[in-house]
C-alpha cells in the first residue's frame, strides 16, 4: 500500500495514473469552496502531461479551462475573450512564456489580466525575468496541486479588487482609458476617440425601472466588448451611461453604426414593439412635465485626432463634451463628427 508521502499531489513531474487520480481527489472535495470563484482561464504549456494534469486540477476546482499546447495563439485569444486569468510555463517554444506575458502586460486593454508563470525550482534568474515581463506571480515546478488551487484563487481575489474594470460591465475604466489614449498619443498616428452616450437615459431609468436600466448598460457593454474583440480597437466604460471607443480612423464610423443597430435590438427585450416603432413612450422630462419622452438611443461624437496637431488634453475633454451635446441633439442614434486641430 502506498503511503501518503508516496501519493502527494505533486505536479510537474510526468506522473502515473494513479498519482494524477490522487491529485484530484486531494482538490475534489474542497470544490464547493472553490466554485464560488469559478473562472475561466487560458493556459498554455507545451509538455502534454503537464497540460493535462494541470487542467485536471483546475478543473476540478471549478474553473473552466482553455488549454493550449504552445504560445502562438494565447495573445489572439486572450484579446478576442480576455480571460479571468493567463497560466503560462516559462520556457515553451517561441514565443516562450516570458514574451507572451509581455505582449499581454503591454496592452492597455490587456494588462488588467492577472499572469500566473510556472518555472523551475530553483532558477531566481527566471523568476526575475519573469516579474520583468509583468507577470502577477509565479509557481516553481514541481508544486503541490493544492498550492496550484490556492495561488490561482489569491490571484483571482486580487484582480477583483484591483484591476479597475467596471464592475458592470466588465469594461476598462478610467486610467486603463487614459493609458491607451497616451499609448495611442505616443504611436504618432492618426486615431479616433468615439465618445458614446446613451442618450435620455434618465428619463428610462425613471420609466422602466434601475433593474432594466442596469441591464441595457451590460448590454451595451457587451454589445461594444463583442464589437472590438480579435482587433486593435479599445472599448471603455467612462461610467453610467458614457463609453469610449479608441480606434482607426477608418473604422469609427462603421464600429459606432453597427453599436448603435445592436443596442436598438437590445431594446426590443425591455420595451414593447409599439414604442418601438415610435421611438417614444409617455414619460416624464427632467423638468417632471409629462410628455412623448424619446426612446433611449446610442449617440456618438467622433473625435478624429492626429497626434501631432492634437491641442492640450483639457481642451480635448472640452471638446468631447461640446460634441457629445450636439450628437445628443440630433436625430435619433445621431452621430457628430469633429476632425480636431490644435
Amino acid at each position: 500500500m502506498k503511503s501518503r508521502t508516496d501519493t502527494k499531489p505533486v505536479v510537474g513531474r510526468v506522473a502515473p495514473h494513479d498519482v494524477q487520480r490522487d491529485i484530484l481527489r486531494e482538490v475534489v472535495p474542497n470544490l464547493v469552496l472553490y466554485q464560488l470563484e469559478m473562472a475561466r482561464i487560458i493556459f498554455a504549456e507545451d509538455d502534454e502531461a503537464m497540460r493535462f494534469m494541470v487542467t485536471d486540477v483546475l478543473t476540478a476546482a471549478g474553473h473552466t479551462v482553455i488549454a493550449l499546447a504552445d504560445g502562438r495563439s494565447v495573445v489572439a485569444l486572450v484579446r478576442a475573450d480576455p480571460p479571468d486569468l493567463v497560466v503560462l510555463d516559462y520556457r515553451m517554444g517561441a514565443p516562450d512564456g516570458f514574451e507572451v506575458c509581455r505582449q499581454i502586460k503591454d496592452d492597455p486593454r490587456l494588462e488588467h489580466v492577472p499572469v500566473l508563470l510556472l518555472t523551475a525550482e530553483h532558477d531566481v534568474e527566471d523568476r526575475i525575468e519573469g516579474f520583468e515581463a509583468g507577470a502577477d506571480d509565479y509557481l516553481p515546478k514541481p508544486f503541490d496541486a493544492r498550492e496550484l488551487v490556492a495561488r490561482v484563487r489569491a490571484l483571482l481575489r486580487l484582480s477583483e479588487r484591483g484591476r479597475g474594470l467596471n464592475p458592470t460591465t466588465g469594461l476598462p475604466g478610467g486610467a486603463s482609458i487614459e493609458r491607451e489614449f497616451e499609448r495611442r498619443r505616443m504611436a504618432d498616428a492618426p486615431f479616433t476617440l468615439c465618445y458614446l452616450d446613451l442618450d435620455h437615459f434618465k428619463a428610462f431609468n425613471d420609466r422602466f425601472g434601475f433593474a432594466t436600466a442596469n441591464a441595457l448598460i451590460e448590454d451595451v457593454g457587451r454589445i461594444l466588448r463583442q464589437l472590438v474583440a480579435g482587433s486593435e480597437d479599445f472599448a471603455g466604460h467612462i461610467g453610467g451611461d458614457d463609453f469610449v471607443i479608441i480606434c482607426s480612423p477608418s473604422a469609427a464610423r462603421p464600429l459606432v453604426e453597427r453599436a448603435q443597430k445592436l443596442v436598438v435590438r437590445a431594446l426590443s427585450r425591455y420595451v414593447g414593439p409599439e414604442i418601438l416603432r415610435k421611438g417614444a413612450y409617455a414619460g416624464r422630462l427632467r423638468d417632471g412635465q409629462e410628455a412623448q419622452v424619446p426612446l433611449t438611443g446610442l449617440a456618438a461624437a467622433l473625435l478624429h485626432l492626429d497626434p501631432g496637431t492634437m491641442p492640450p488634453l483639457m481642451r480635448l475633454g472640452e471638446m468631447a463634451a461640446d460634441a457629445k451635446q450636439l450628437a445628443k441633439q440630433a436625430p435619433k442614434d445621431g452621430v457628430v463628427e469633429v476632425w480636431v486641430t490644435d
